[in-house]
């Protein structure tokens, strides 16, 4: 999957490290770039499950799911952020962000 999508996946990581050093500066193209990174991996994902269904596997397609989730957390810890914006209060606030998904 990785070999496949060499350059969008060496862009997110960059992006990634950024983001994570600071997100509300890279929040747009984190989820821009991250967005195009989630469409590859959802479809890598179905590949890899529909072919465990196919052969038999259905019952164990659910773990399965989870360590190919668990494997792409460990190298982008922080793709469950993609897809968040923040709003901010109005400036007479105390200061209270919130994140919420797109």
């Amino acid at each position: 999957m990785v070999e496949a999508n060499k350059e969008l996946f060496d862009r997110f990581a960059k992006v990634h490290t950024a983001y994570g050093l600071n997100e509300e500066g890279h929040q747009a193209e984190f989820n821009k770039v991250g967005e195009e990174v989630l469409k590859v991996i959802r479809e890598w994902e179905n590949r890899l499950c529909h072919q465990s269904e196919k052969a038999g596997y259905a019952n164990y397609t659910g773990g399965l799911a989870e360590k190919f989730q668990a494997e792409i957390k460990s190298h982008f810890p922080l793709i469950d952020h993609v897809g968040i914006i923040v709003k901010k209060r109005s400036p007479a606030s105390d200061g209270f962000t919130l994140k919420k998904l797109l």
